[in-house]
């Protein structure tokens, strides 16, 4: 017997929509992975799937425990104003306004078909007013967006693939933008483990702490959790063959 998937954020309804080279999918029943947990089975999941220009898709983002494990930790230790790159389906912006902690959600978005998308199902809608009054939509390129006030937590989600080189820089230009103190970045965590292997470091607080100092970013490391576990779980599960080559 499985167990099945119970998300502990706020997870929008979604429905079968297309907008644009975007639609969202829908699946009865799956059995699915966690970022760091084990299988289970999963009702009523959502995708969000692009078109690219040959006519073929991908799937971009989803609510499956994979994607809603692997930012959970951001938006249940967020606080104050919450800058989040990336709309995507729009669950995690929703989940972030729903913290009482937070005061305001700026999400950056750069398609504007994705604002519309969101639009259409009504995602943000479905918050409490309280929870809506929060959030702020802006089109714009994440790479290039500075902020109007003071930043207290950036969440960059901006990527299709868990994992692609040039994330930690990419990071790095868009927390000196916003001069966030506070930063969780979608897949920091396979990031840490494939740098402090590629660097000596073990995969404990000390060496966590150690290789999150080379990166020369503000990272939420949360002491509430065993956090060294959870990165070798979800390095386990998914880095693949995305482990740098011995030197």
């Amino acid at each position: 017997m499985l167990d099945l998937y119970e998300p502990r954020l706020f997870v929008p309804t979604y429905r079968a929509v297309t907008v644009g080279r975007w639609r969202v999918k829908m699946a009865d029943l799956l059995l699915c992975k966690g970022y760091w947990s084990e299988a289970r089975l999963c009702r009523n999941m959502a995708g969000l799937l692009r078109r690219n220009e040959g006519g073929l898709e991908q799937t971009w983002m989803s609510t499956t425990p994979m994607e809603i494990e692997s930012q959970e930790l951001g938006c249940l230790h967020a606080h104050g104003h919450v800058v989040i790159m990336g709309m995507g389906m729009g669950w995690c912006t929703a989940a972030t306004a729903m913290n009482p902690a937070v005061t305001t959600v700026t999400t950056v978005e750069l398609d504007p078909a994705v604002l519309e998308l969101i639009a259409e199902l009504g995602v943000l809608d479905q918050l409490p007013p309280d929870a809506r009054a929060k959030i702020r939509t802006v089109n714009a390129n994440a790479h290039d967006y500075v902020p109007d006030r003071p930043v207290d937590l950036l969440m960059p989600d901006i990527w299709q693939p868990l994992m692609n080189d040039g994330r930690v820089e990419e990071v790095q230009a868009m927390t000196a933008n916003c001069k966030a103190p506070l930063v969780y970045f979608w897949g920091q965590e396979l990031e840490i483990a494939r740098h402090a292997r590629l660097w000596g470091y073990p995969l404990d607080r000390d060496g966590v702490r150690a290789t999150v100092a080379r990166f020369g970013l503000p990272l939420l490391l949360p002491d509430d959790v065993d956090y060294p576990d959870l990165i070798a779980r979800a390095a386990n599960q998914w880095m693949g063959n995305d482990w740098f080559p011995p030197a």
